[in-house]
């Protein structure tokens, strides 16, 4: 987890290595709208610790399962639209095991750390992003 900007260029230097011929990387950013809605900012917020273990599981799983050097930092906080919420980053000596363990790792960052995303709209409304709920969004105290 990181309270700060990002710095890609560090995350993908920190699985470069000789041996890789191969560096995939996924870069999320803030987006200006979801569900129709204009989105003006959002918020993201975790329990760092817990967050992080299942982050550290989520990249030696990765590295695990494809012989890949794999990084993931995901950004807490107050973001605008167009900040880097996110980064991926898997180095290996060929391009199908680096794009293989950057996808695993997105997919299961999304999926399994309790990182929650809260929206603001451009309409005053405020929503968190839920998945399971009916239009993705459950309404929030402004």
């Amino acid at each position: 987890m990181s309270h700060e900007p990002i710095d890609v260029a560090a995350v993908l230097a920190s699985v470069a290595d000789a041996a890789h011929g191969a560096v995939a990387s996924f870069v999320g950013h803030v987006r200006d709208h979801h569900g129709g809605r204009a989105v003006v900012r959002l918020e993201y917020s975790a329990y760092d610790a817990m967050a992080e273990a299942e982050t550290a599981r989520i990249v030696a799983e990765a590295e695990a399962r494809w012989p890949a050097r794999v990084a993931v930092v995901h950004r807490v906080g107050a973001l605008a639209i167009g900040d880097v919420a996110v980064v991926v980053a898997a180095g290996a000596a060929h391009r199908d095991a680096a794009f293989a363990a950057a996808r695993h790792a997105i997919e299961e960052v999304k999926r399994r750390v309790p990182i929650w995303k809260k929206e603001y709209y451009a309409d005053g409304s405020v929503a968190w992003v839920d998945p399971t709920a009916p239009g993705g969004t459950v309404e929030a105290a402004r």
